[in-house]
């Protein structure tokens, strides 16, 4: 018998979305840029304060020690100049690793400033070779911001009406996705090229979240999109030599993303690919902690002054929140290292609640080890109220609520406060705006000297100069000279 095989099909309208999105649409929203700005500053400013965890440092640098790369892409912060694929995964590492950067929360959720990782890294590399490769533009900071919007976009509306960590996947495989697309259309990647590149993000094999939840929750959480957008820098530059494409990554029958991975489920679409998710994305600003917490911690610390000197008396802590926190960070018994620690409701309430904060440090376990953390975490009581879940998932809303209430022994209680919309939120931008550049300007100081920080803060105060500034002296304001 003659087998005849089955001619190669059109590419899946999934990839050629993504394509055209990438080639042609014109972001036009002066919020949007606005908006990106605040992400790019943000996120250097987490990756910055990074570098203070020994457990972050170990992992950078040159894959071999010593290893040499003319014109390579420089790391912020350190000395290390890098080839793409390693600087992306260098300062996708350092943005991620405190859970401190900008997030977005629909049905699948994430970190779309963990796009950057792959952007600045090769638009820094293809400024720096220019002269070696005469051909290569000069890549400007309005490029970068274009890209980053566009990498939003595309990780956001893909994640608001399909949930991977429901299949057991990390969310990670969509910074994947979004930064192989835009990273290709930077390295001169044409529509084809963009889908080439896209169907091998998806048909890569993806992360399991096996490293976010107990009994495993470990410090891979912390590396695993910059891993993503190193592996995006990757898939770009070999489609850019010609390796080929599968137009049907997505739909193959049996051997597809959707049949393999995704339960024979398509994607589903809310809207189509625009400027959205950078004009709404939130940002951390009062707190490093996985986002779901964000409101109860600031609950918590309105409550510190009413409570701090009641611990003992204390008899239970009753936590009101929705469903997903409950799902992704209610969690009770021990908790053996920090990446547990920050996606633990309860601990990122407690530390409000006793010692009126909650920074990066509190996560260490020095801190943990103060016994009264643990007995008044075993003190409280996670409770879903259906109205908080209805409004984290309304569109027009998009609300985290959560409401904390201390009951004492002797009977008396504080008040429920309730915060529907953490500081980072779009409804309260105008709050949040001076205090994340706050934010920005204490995390810069702990790498650079005043005057350094000084200069990094008027260029971010001058935005049409930051845009028009090539990306390679960008990046010079943030390597060099440190303060440490």
């Amino acid at each position: 018998m003659t087998h005849t095989p089955d001619l190669r099909s059109t590419p899946d309208q999934e990839l050629v979305d993504i394509a055209e999105y990438v080639t042609h649409y014109e972001v036009t929203s002066d919020l949007a840029y606005e908006t990106a700005h605040y992400s790019l500053m943000d996120a250097l400013g987490c990756a910055i304060l990074a570098l203070n965890f020994p457990e972050c440092t170990k992992l950078l640098g040159p894959i071999v020690d010593g290893t040499i790369v003319p014109n390579g892409a420089r790391v912020p912060g350190t000395d290390y100049i890098l080839d793409p694929v390693t600087a992306a995964f260098n300062l996708g590492a350092m943005i991620r690793w405190l859970d401190y950067n900008d997030t977005w929360l629909a049905a699948e959720w994430g970190h779309p400033s963990d796009n950057l990782g792959a952007i600045l890294a090769v638009a820094d590399f293809l400024c720096r070779g220019r002269v070696s490769r005469p051909n290569t533009p000069t890549l400007r900071m309005r490029d970068v911001l274009t890209a980053a919007i566009k990498a939003h976009e595309i990780q956001g509306v893909l994640s608001l009406e399909n949930s991977f960590n429901r299949v057991g996947l990390d969310h990670v495989l969509l910074v994947k996705v979004a930064s192989t697309a835009v990273v290709t259309y930077m390295l001169g990647g044409d529509k084809e090229d963009i889908i080439n590149a896209v169907s091998n993000a998806w048909i890569d094999g993806q992360s399991l979240r096996t490293y976010r939840h107990a009994p495993n929750t470990g410090s891979r959480k912390s590396w695993a999109a910059g891993d993503a957008a190193s592996r995006a820098v990757r898939l770009a530059l070999m489609t850019l030599k010609g390796e080929m494409g599968y137009p049907s990554a997505l739909t193959a029958p049996k051997w597809g993303f959707y049949d393999v991975l995704f339960k024979g489920q398509p994607l589903r679409f809310q809207r189509s690919y625009g400027s959205y998710v950078m004009e709404n994305v939130l940002f951390k600003v009062s707190f490093p902690a996985e986002f779901h917490a964000q409101t109860a911690a600031e609950g918590a610390m309105i409550l510190h002054p009413q409570v701090k000197d009641r611990i003992d008396d204390i008899q239970r802590v009753v936590i009101t929140t929705h469903e997903s926190a409950i799902r992704i960070i209610d969690k009770t018994g021990p908790l053996h290292n920090p990446a547990d620690r920050d996606h633990c409701i309860q601990y990122m309430t407690t530390l409000p609640l006793l010692f009126g904060r909650l920074t990066a440090d509190d996560y260490e376990d020095n801190i943990a080890a103060d016994p009264r953390i643990d007995s008044l975490r075993a003190k409280m009581e996670v409770v879903e109220n259906k109205q908080y879940s209805s409004d984290y998932l309304d569109p027009e809303k998009r609300s985290i609520a959560n409401a904390v209430q201390v009951f004492f022994e002797d009977g008396t209680s504080t008040e429920n406060v309730v915060v529907e919309y953490p500081l980072g939120h779009r409804r309260r931008r105008k709050e949040g705006i001076p205090r994340l550049i706050e934010k920005f300007k204490n995390n810069l100081a702990a790498r650079f000297s005043d005057e350094r920080v000084a200069s990094i803060l008027e260029l971010f105060s001058n935005p049409q100069k930051l845009e028009q500034m090539p990306v390679h002296e960008f990046i010079n304001f943030f390597v060099g000279e440190q303060n440490v």
